[in-house]
């Protein structure tokens, strides 16, 4: 879906954690780091322990140039992913945040 058919849902009412996370990414792919971050955030209100979205969240961080709020972001999904055994989620997770610090 592109990103006019994802907001159009978001204000006719249907927001929930996959709406969310899937507006997120397009607009990350689409280099709007910043309304990336809002939507990401807001998809991590629904599932505190969502890796997917830490990950996403974290290279939003890193583009946007907010490169603590990315080294926290990553730090913290990497502890979700590990207790919930997303073991890809965490691996990649630490490689990004390797290459921040």
């Amino acid at each position: 879906m592109n990103i006019e058919s994802l907001k159009s849902m978001l204000e006719q009412g249907h927001d929930s954690l996959i709406l969310r996370f899937g507006l997120g990414q397009a607009l990350l792919k689409k280099g709007e780091f910043l309304s990336a971050i809002e939507h990401l955030l807001k998809a991590l209100e629904f599932d505190k322990e969502y890796s997917a979205a830490f990950k996403l969240l974290g290279k939003a961080y890193t583009q946007a140039g907010q490169h603590e709020h990315a080294i926290n972001t990553y730090k913290k999904g990497i502890q979700i992913a590990e207790i919930k055994g997303d073991i890809q989620a965490a691996k990649e997770m630490k490689v990004f945040l390797k290459r921040l610090t």
